[in-house]
């Protein structure tokens, strides 16, 4: 059941990315993500300047009147946002979880689908698939994806980006945009295969969640450190110069496996770290992506 305190977080979210998405990010997304080409639309009277090769001759010599061809974008995408629901994505030592940035960004993005006519859906996943909506246009669709991201408990800990990766190629028959929201702690060993293909199959986008903590740990003392996912607990002495040298080396080798495994695949990848602002981030996700064409 969804408390008074989630519903009115929904609200602001709401509010927010939808002022966002109509302020800077409708367009660029439109500019980004094309149609799969151009079809015909209706035919009008010829003005002076239109190109003759438009002409409609059939309806030209019924109506002895020139006519042109009118073509419109094919519009209609698919975007599927799914999201690592896993234990380690509720983790954040700023002002918002790993989770709560997911959630706004995917607000942004299935806002921005549905101003430009196209499909959104969304699969959250941890090591077992935790729950799918399949995709939809309408802002109350939308409504419905922010309220599912907010209220999501997750059955399970673990992270199974293999099977994220699996599930959203079975379901998804044609092309589409799939943005891949995780942190990614997992040995990447054991996703880069599906990541490739799922690259191949789909323009697969993928949104790196992290914290800063993940990457460097200050002189707290000792500290007690439980695994999000496996639950265990382990006594750390965070002052002692070589603990923090090897966390910084062990955080160093994860990063550089994770990385490797994107550009392998060649995956667009967009940085969203607790303690930076996603818009800045989307921002120059689609600039990249526009200078490129």
């Amino acid at each position: 059941m969804l408390t008074a305190e989630t519903l009115q977080k929904i609200r602001r979210i709401d509010l927010r990315t939808r002022r966002l998405v109509e302020e800077s990010f409708a367009g660029e997304y439109h500019s980004v993500f094309k149609g799969r080409g151009i079809e015909f639309d209706t035919v009008r009277p010829y003005e002076p300047g239109d190109d003759v090769r438009d002409i409609d001759w059939n309806v030209t010599a019924r109506t002895g009147t020139p006519f042109v061809k009118r073509y419109v974008e094919e519009r209609e995408l698919t975007v599927m946002l799914a999201l690592d629901v896993s234990a380690s994505t509720f983790f954040g030592t700023h002002t918002r979880q790993k989770r709560d940035t997911a959630v706004e960004l995917g607000a942004v993005l299935a806002y921005a689908a549905i101003r430009n006519h196209d499909r959104v859906g969304l699969l959250l996943f941890s090591d077992q698939i935790e729950h799918y909506v399949a995709p939809h246009k309408g802002r109350n669709h939308v409504l419905r994806l922010i309220r599912d991201l907010m209220a999501a408990e997750p059955v399970n800990r673990g992270t199974g980006l293999a099977l994220g990766l699996r599930t959203v190629n079975r379901l998804l028959k044609r092309r589409a945009i799939v943005f891949l929201m995780s942190d990614f702690l997992a040995a990447g060993d054991s996703y880069v295969r599906d990541l490739q293909l799922t690259a191949r199959r789909h323009d697969l986008i993928g949104v790196v969640l992290s914290d800063p903590l993940e990457a460097a740990w200050p002189d707290a003392g000792l500290v007690a450190l439980r695994d999000a996912e496996t639950g265990e607990v382990t006594w750390r002495d965070t002052a002692a110069p070589a603990w923090r040298e090897q966390f910084g080396q062990d955080a160093g080798r994860f990063r550089a496996a994770r990385d490797a495994a994107l550009a392998q695949a060649q995956v667009d990848r967009i940085d969203v770290p607790t303690n930076s602002d996603y818009v800045l981030a989307l921002t120059r996700f689609f600039q990249g992506r526009t200078r490129r064409g």
